[in-house]
C-alpha cells in the first residue's frame, strides 16, 4: 500500500497543472466554463488554489474528486525539471499541458498494476505484472518529445488486457458475480444487492442506491460512482477501485473500505 500511496496528488510539488491544462464546462461540478490551456481564476500566483477549503460550497465539486495519481508533480519536477509554465514561454507551457494528460494515464495504470501485486489470487501473473508495471514507470521517464509521441490509447488498451486477467483470478471459482459490465445502472436501486465478486468494469452507477449492498471482491475499475449512496456497504476486497471514484460517492462511518482508499472527509459520520 505505501508504492500506492505515492501514487497520490502532492500539489505542493506541482504548477496547479490540472488548473490550466485540463477544460470544464459550467455544470452541476463546475461553476464556470473552462477551456484546456487557460488558467482557471481561482489559481494564485503561487500555484495554490485560492477556494481550496470551499471548493464544494463555491460550486466547484468536480475539483474534490480529481486526482492526478502523482502525474501532476512527475511532470512538473521531472518531466520538465521544475521548470513552470508561467516561465518558459507559450510553447513550453503548451508542451507541459500537452504531456500531462498521457502522463497521467500511466500512472492510473500504475495505480492498478501495483494494486494487482498485493492480491494473492493474481499471482500467476505477477511476473507479467511486475514486467508491465516496470515498463510503464520507465515510459513515465520519457522525455516531454517521446512522450507526446507515445499512443498512450493503444498501451492502455494492452495493459487492460492483463488487468482483464486479474480480475478473472480474483472473480474465479464457485460464487462468481454477475458481469455488469459497462451497465446502465443509473438511479438503480439496489439496496442490500449481492454484488460479491461482480464485474461493474465501466459502470454508470450514478445516483445509484447501494446502501448495505455487498460489494465484497467486486472489479470496480472505471465505474462511475458519482453521488451513488455506498451508505452501510461493504466494499472489503473489492479491488480497482480509485480514490477519484470513492470521492465522488456519498458513504457513512459504517462503510467498509478496503485498505487502498480512505475514507473521504465528507462523508456523513
Amino acid at each position: 500500500m505505501r508504492d500506492l500511496r505515492d501514487l497520490r496528488a502532492d500539489c505542493g510539488d506541482c504548477f496547479g497543472l490540472c488548473c490550466v491544462a485540463l477544460p470544464f464546462a459550467r455544470s452541476a461540478d463546475f461553476a464556470v466554463d473552462k477551456p484546456a490551456g487557460k488558467a482557471c481564476g481561482n489559481l494564485r500566483d503561487d500555484f495554490g488554489c485560492g477556494i481550496h477549503t470551499r471548493l464544494r460550497d463555491a460550486g466547484f465539486n468536480g475539483c474534490t474528486v480529481y486526482d492526478c495519481f502523482g502525474a501532476g508533480q512527475q511532470v512538473s519536477q521531472v518531466t520538465f525539471g521544475g521548470e513552470n509554465w508561467r516561465t518558459g514561454g507559450p510553447e513550453h507551457a503548451r508542451r507541459m499541458f500537452d504531456v500531462f494528460p498521457v502522463v497521467r494515464q500511466l500512472h492510473e495504470l500504475l495505480w492498478y498494476l501495483t494494486e494487482s501485486l498485493t492480491l494473492p489470487a493474481a499471482r500467476p501473473v505477477h511476473a507479467d505484472l511486475r514486467r508491465t508495471r516496470d515498463e510503464t514507470k520507465e515510459l513515465t521517464m520519457k522525455s516531454a518529445r517521446e512522450l507526446g509521441e507515445l499512443d498512450v490509447a493503444a498501451y492502455r488498451g494492452r495493459v487492460n488486457e492483463l488487468l482483464l486477467k486479474v480480475s478473472d483470478l480474483m472473480r474465479a471459482g464457485a460464487g462468481r458475480g454477475r458481469n455488469h459490465r459497462g451497465a446502465d445502472l443509473m438511479g438503480a436501486r439496489l439496496k442490500g444487492a449481492d454484488l460479491r465478486r461482480a464485474s461493474l468494469r465501466g459502470a454508470y452507477l450514478i445516483a445509484a442506491d447501494l446502501t448495505g449492498a455487498d460489494l465484497r471482491g467486486a472489479d470496480l475499475i472505471g465505474a462511475d460512482l458519482r453521488d451513488t449512496d455506498l451508505t452501510d456497504a461493504d466494499l472489503t476486497g473489492a479491488f480497482f477501485l480509485t480514490q477519484p471514484q470513492l470521492d465522488a460517492a456519498r458513504g457513512s462511518a459504517g462503510t467498509r473500505l478496503p485498505a487502498s482508499v480512505t475514507r473521504p472527509g465528507h462523508w456523513t459520520t
